[in-house]
């Protein structure tokens, strides 16, 4: 059969730049590996050419997938997965690194831009550790050639036609040659249609990348027997990476705040998880190859630590690709060839392990104990506790995979983010006191009266501070009030480092403004979560809790706004102004005021939304009043958007409703009270064989109205019957139409004509206090990561 209008080159050539880049890869990787064993230059000349067609092939695929893309060429099946027609142009961006193959690519992307450099700057080392390189870059691009090889799946290619997908084969419209006339994309996550989503996930796999550069020297320099010369030209690589990551990470949770609706930056999803783990040993990584630099102290530790950072990227891939996470994370993939990951992670487990042991006896044997008033000390004791608590974090993280491999049932915590805080606070306060007094530590052994007089200034001016807002802000929980003291005391004592000690000096300030912006970071996490308060306590008279939901209080945390009223919340009265929409998303105008005597003074608007998504389910989307002191955070967790959809009858709605269930209508509240089994059916005219149950329901009206309806669902011999009942003066008819028999649930037909009655929305609002001393910290912790890289880089004596 010919189809019309399908675009079949650009398959063609993007096929044939994946296997390019793949053979390219293998042939780079095999010719390093023979220039690194004959000091052959023919060889080597061999793998940059090779590396360099990679790097070429790699850019072909992805100049290829954004031209699908662009052009909206749905006969391919990963541009109808993640693109639409009516996908606005910013986020065609997002579309290409949505999925498995496009985030494959952006990683491998990073991978040949580093590489590159690497190539070029490594001198002695480029062998070796280009060797590696190319390696990892063979097993990525096996990951998009969706080939079989003796009935067995190798990877998942872009470039597959959607009438060859395996989902797709048996559909009808593969028999229609013009099925492309009306064909339109699936479209993009409604949870990615975010500006941030178009930056988070770059800088993330950039961070991800760099894990692979030092992984790659600490190979090389066990391969070539050179224990200690690799970490000076890859230290730099180190603190970008850590710098990277942690931007990204970062990101997320601005994401989180800013496009989530569970209020806050952080939920120890288990995604979020997998990338923190990497980023929390890179740092101890990092702080364990300056004290192995000059004196070999702990050689055998700080490679584990250096081999782990880059095994648990691969591991983390597994738990998002493979699908194992199941339910347990919103950003995990249902399906991701967990098969071909499991021998992609087991290839570099091995290796490292066997280089590992191979080199076991080079390790030098530790002569003396470093001294506890030393700074190697307690940069090996912080590393240490960063890997207790990574550990934790991957333990609790991994119970999916745990049971899936000894077939066991553990369960989550039920509550994530009281659990992880449980054993994470007391690690953060551990650290934060480090950071505070290792900087004044010097090399090898320091005077203790010289060391308690540095940081005297310091510490009491954090216990004052302390006590001060212990007070002001009631903070009672021990361990908070620790945290607050130890990050305030790693904050204060880092700036005085800089200022007093090093003078200001510009090149050594790299570790103290990372120190201050982790302290900073985990002083207004503590503030502005273990102090946030929700305002949003209902105040319009109507009780919105319902009883399917018990333990929960549904008026204590949400308020009913109906359109027109001005309601008391926190210190503002709101009001709802009415609904925009706006392409496929609703907003919802709210007023805020202050009261001046007898006076609404007006304060500001915020529009909270609802994306619209047929396919995927409606998203809310918050809108946040940022402050100097506070940020105000609100969101719609209940709006109709029957008013707001253009429907052929706006005025009718299908509800699904249990008993005890409560739902909305336009102009009330619907709450089924129970199933009535003993219908009269003489009052219905119904005979003795007919099969009655009606709904009894409880119609309560947004000015606390109360009505009774009663309709009925009738099964007469084969043929189903709907007895409605109505409320006229609400202008509301319900019909009983069917009685779900798995969860004993009802379908109910509801129409409705024009009232007196507003509409409504019931939003949440909740001040988070002094959030920003955390963005403040973000920026500093990054920007320090990178002061440091930067120096590090300059100081580096070029290999020859």
């Amino acid at each position: 059969m010919e189809y019309v209008g399908e675009h079949l080159l650009p398959g063609f050539i993007g096929n044939t730049f994946v296997a390019l880049a793949f053979v390219a890869a293998f042939f780079s990787a095999l010719s390093f590996f023979k220039a690194s064993n004959t000091n052959n230059d023919g060889w080597k000349n061999l793998g940059v050419y090779s590396f360099l067609l990679h790097s070429f092939s790699v850019l072909g695929i992805i100049a290829t997938l954004f031209y699908m893309l662009l052009a909206h060429m749905y006969e391919y099946h990963y541009v109808w997965q993640h693109s639409s027609n009516a996908l606005p142009f910013r986020y065609i961006l997002s579309c290409f690194w949505e999925g498995q193959e496009g985030s494959f690519l952006l990683w491998a992307f990073w991978h040949i831009v580093l590489g590159i450099i690497v190539l070029f700057t490594s001198g002695k080392w480029q062998a070796p550790v280009m060797s590696v390189v190319a390696l990892v870059q063979v097993f990525l691009i096996s990951m998009l050639l969706g080939v079989y090889v003796f009935g067995i799946k190798i990877g998942s290619s872009p470039f597959l036609l959607l009438r060859d997908h395996p989902d797709m084969v048996n559909l009808p419209f593969v028999n229609n040659p013009n099925y492309l006339a009306s064909l339109d994309g699936r479209g993009l996550n409604p949870l990615l249609q975010n500006y941030w989503m178009t930056i988070h996930p770059p800088v993330l796999f950039l961070g991800f990348a760099s894990t692979l550069i030092p992984f790659a020297f600490a190979i090389a320099g066990l391969w070539k027997k050179k224990i200690t010369e690799w970490i000076l030209p890859s230290l730099p690589w180190m603190f970008i990476g850590v710098a990277f990551l942690g931007a990204g990470i970062l990101m997320g949770g601005a994401w989180a705040y800013e496009a989530l609706s569970f209020g806050g930056f952080w939920a120890w999803d288990p995604v979020e998880n997998a990338s923190l783990v990497p980023w929390l040993i890179m740092v101890g990584a990092a702080h364990l190859m300056l004290v192995n630099k000059k004196k070999p102290q702990s050689i055998l530790l700080m490679f584990l630590f250096v081999f782990l950072s880059f095994l648990l990227v691969l591991y983390s891939t597994y738990l998002t690709r493979s699908g194992v996470l199941g339910e347990t994370s919103v950003h995990s993939f249902a399906d991701g060839l967990p098969g071909q990951l499991i021998v992609f992670m087991s290839v570099f487990v091995f290796l490292s392990v066997f280089i590992l042991f191979y080199r076991r006896k080079l390790f030098p044997k530790q002569t003396e104990e470093e001294k506890i008033s030393s700074r190697e000390f307690w940069m090996f004791i912080g590393s240490l506790v960063l890997f207790l608590s990574a550990l934790q974090i991957i333990a609790t993280t991994s119970i999916p995979v745990f049971n899936k491999i000894f077939n066991t049932e553990m369960a989550p915590p039920n509550n994530a983010v009281m659990h992880y805080n449980a054993w994470q606070i007391p690690f953060a306060i551990i650290v934060c006191f480090i950071l505070a007094g290792s900087q004044f530590f010097k090399h090898h052994s320091t005077e203790w009266k010289w060391f308690f007089k540095k940081i005297a200034i310091s510490f009491f001016a954090s216990l004052t501070a302390t006590i001060l807002i212990v007070y002001f802000l009631q903070i009672k929980y021990v361990l908070h009030i620790l945290l607050l003291f130890a990050s305030l005391f790693a904050t204060l004592s880092n700036a005085d480092f800089w200022l007093r000690v090093v003078s200001g000096k510009a090149k050594k300030a790299g570790a103290s403004i990372a120190h201050v912006g982790f302290a900073l970071i985990m002083l207004g996490a503590l503030i502005s979560t273990g102090k946030k308060q929700i305002i949003s306590v209902n105040s319009s008279g109507v009780n919105i809790q319902m009883r399917s939901e018990p333990g929960t209080d549904a008026n204590a945390e949400n308020i009913m706004l109906v359109r027109g009223d001005t309601l008391p919340m926190g210190d503002y009265y709101v009001s709802y102004t009415g609904q925009e929409k706006e392409g496929i998303n609703i907003y919802y105008n709210v007023a805020y005021f202050k009261k001046n005597k007898n006076e609404f003074v007006h304060q500001f608007n915020l529009r909270p939304r609802i994306q619209t998504n047929k396919l995927m389910g409606n998203v809310p989307e918050p809108d946040t009043r940022h402050f100097l002191y506070k940020d105000i955070f609100t969101y719609v967790s209940y709006a109709d958007l029957e008013e707001a959809n253009e429907q052929e009858n706006p005025k009718q709605k299908q509800l699904n409703i249990g008993v005890g269930d409560t739902v909305f209508t336009n102009n009330s509240m619907l709450v089924l009270e129970y199933l009535d089994k003993s219908i009269d059916k003489k009052k219905y005219n119904l005979t003795e064989n007919d099969i009655a149950v009606g709904a009894h329901l409880q119609v309560k009206t947004l000015s606390n109205s109360l009505y009774y309806c009663n309709p009925v669902m009738v099964i007469s011999g084969n043929v189903l019957k709907n007895i409605p009942d109505s409320i006229p003066v609400l202008g509301l008819t319900l019909y009983f139409q069917n009685i779900n028999v798995n969860n004993g649930s009802i379908e109910l037909l509801v129409t409705e004509s024009e009232t007196k009655e507003s509409e409504f929305i019931i939003m949440q609002a909740i001040i988070f206090p002094w959030i920003n001393i955390l963005w403040i910290g973000c920026l500093l912790m990054i920007l320090g990561s990178i002061t440091a890289a930067y120096y590090r880089i300059k100081n580096t004596v070029k290999p020859k």
